[in-house]
């Protein structure tokens, strides 16, 4: 039997602190990795062979797509540690595996002076970025999963993709100061991309430490627990393939349409639309916040009226409307228009994001929970999330920029059988209650 329960927080302000101190480490994770899309524009040229702007991203955009193939493998050997050692020591590794990807990147001789060697040593630092966002994705959620009460567990947990859009924020921000403020256009281009890469790895060595002093979320490795080995196995997670099934369905329509209409739009502004560098960045930004504050309100909805609704409502209306987006979206050189209809996506993707970290964590039990969140996640936005702005740019490379719109819309379809086919999480969260 299993005896794996909850660590309940003595007071509530242990409880918040915990929750706080989770998430300022998902910030960092998720700036150290979203630097790499920000700044792409003004670093693919020194990695690369001179080209075209359209050929560079492709190759850094295949950069990005390796990165997230290593995240099924964060994702089980994190999600395995978790669930065995604790989810504490989990966060805290993982953390440290993102300085180390960053510390590369930032220090990293171009093209010009190493030739092949610098795309090895990029490729290198973001298989070990992959490695550790892949676990700290399922990890992350579970502990601000398990730290939360019932009632507003998915206003806690919403805190997740708050801070990860906050990570992106930074990452942004810090783009458009040295874009206006400190650095010219020639200086980003020769070296002022590294920066931002030396700025996280800093964080991260911060953040190390801060982790350190979080309180566990659950109680392992207790004398009477004869499934100890069992804990965190692909054996024990293979017993609920359903969960396992329903964590890669849902995620597809929702993983896609998050990176469309985040860090591929940066791009797309440019590159289809005409608008400046510092114009594209500017309304990614805005939207961005108007993203992230919003994530808490469609969590706390969920606690009022259940997961399943939130989610079939972004599976119908993605689909009925992220073909009129991008359509109009292509066609405007207005920034306020622009900004108007990649914040309508966002609205509707909101239905996703916001709670997807709670709902599965719901799906499992405590010994296989952070494995059975970050494998088969990692597993679904390796192969579509991080192949989406790839797959954008082919078909633009092709000629046939649409049909992404229609592939984006595809994926939302998949997942709305899903949502219509699933139990409501909240219902039926396997989850234990804290004791009272």
């Amino acid at each position: 039997m299993n005896t794996t329960t909850i660590a309940e927080p003595q007071t509530t302000q242990s409880r918040v602190w915990s929750i706080v101190g989770g998430s300022l480490g998902n910030l960092v994770e998720w700036y150290d990795w979203y630097v790499y899309s920000a700044f792409s524009l003004y670093f693919a040229g020194a990695f690369f062979p001179k080209g075209s702007l359209t050929a560079q991203l492709l190759n850094t955009a295949g950069i990005f797509a390796i990165g997230f193939l290593m995240r099924p493998i964060g994702g089980w050997l994190m999600g395995t540690f978790a669930d065995k050692r604790g989810r504490k020591t989990a966060l805290t590794f993982s953390v440290l595996l993102m300085s180390a990807g960053s510390l590369i990147i930032a220090i990293t001789p171009d093209y010009n002076h190493i030739g092949i060697a610098a795309p090895i040593l990029l490729v290198l630092a973001r298989i070990i970025q992959g490695l550790s966002v892949g676990g700290e994705y399922g990890t992350s959620a579970t502990y601000l999963s398990e730290m939360a009460t019932k009632k507003d567990r998915g206003f806690y947990s919403s805190f997740q993709y708050v801070t990860l859009i906050m990570g992106q924020l930074l990452a942004l921000g810090v783009l458009i100061l040295l874009q206006r403020v400190f650095l010219t256009e020639a200086q980003l281009h020769s070296w002022g991309w590294r920066i931002p890469f030396a700025i996280g790895a800093m964080l991260a060595i911060i953040v190390m430490y801060l982790r350190r002093s979080l309180q566990e979320s659950v109680t392992l490795n207790k004398p009477e627990d004869v499934n100890k080995n069992a804990r965190g196995s692909l054996r024990a997670l293979a017993q609920h393939p359903k969960a396992v099934f329903t964590v890669i369905g849902l995620t597809i329509g929702g993983t896609v349409a998050f990176y469309t209409f985040t860090t591929y739009m940066q791009k797309f502004l440019v590159n289809t639309n005409g608008f400046s560098k510092n114009e594209a960045t500017l309304i990614s930004s805005l939207t961005l916040i108007v993203f992230m504050l919003i994530q808490p309100l469609y969590g706390w909805v969920s606690d009022k009226i259940g997961r399943k609704p939130m989610l079939k409502t972004f599976g119908i209306l993605g689909t009925l409307t992220t073909i009129p987006i991008f359509t109009y979206l292509s066609q405007t050189h207005n920034f306020w228009v622009a900004f108007a209809l990649i914040m309508l996506a966002l609205l509707i993707v909101s239905n996703y994001t916001a709670i997807n970290a709670v709902v599965k964590a719901e799906l499992f039990p405590a010994h296989i929970r952070a494995l059975g969140v970050g494998f088969p996640y990692a597993i679904a936005v390796s192969v579509f999330g991080g192949t989406a702005e790839y797959i954008a740019l082919m078909f633009k490379g092709y000629g046939h920029e649409n049909w992404f719109y229609w592939y984006v819309t595809g994926c939302i379809i998949v997942s709305l059988v899903i949502y219509i086919t699933m139990n409501d999480t909240q219902k039926h969260s396997k989850i234990e209650e804290n004791p009272d």
